[in-house]
């Protein structure tokens, strides 16, 4: 097991959560930018998952081009999702 996800069990847990919803995100915009078929039930399931963890900051910046306006807001999610799962389970890890 790498040493990100070593240590306290709580820090563990709030790190790994954080990295599914950020690859949640991620493969979101992945399948929007490669124009995935949205009828399929896979990319449906994606997108859906991917709207509630960014329902906060879906649609902050309204932007005329498409593709990077799902990168900007759901991206900034993924990376604020990260940021504060690093900043809690480092303090988790240090108690």
């Amino acid at each position: 097991m790498s040493s990100r996800y070593s240590g306290n069990q709580a820090a563990v847990v709030i790190t790994i959560l954080a990295d599914v919803a950020a690859a949640i995100l991620g493969l979101w915009i992945l399948l929007y930018v490669l124009g995935a078929n949205r009828g399929n039930e896979l990319v449906k399931f994606v997108h859906r998952s991917a709207d509630w963890l960014a329902g906060w900051s879906r649609d902050l910046f309204i932007l005329d081009t498409d593709w990077l306006r799902i990168l900007i807001n759901y991206g900034l999610a993924a990376v604020v999702y990260l940021a504060l799962a690093h900043v809690v389970a480092g303090r988790l890890r240090r108690s």
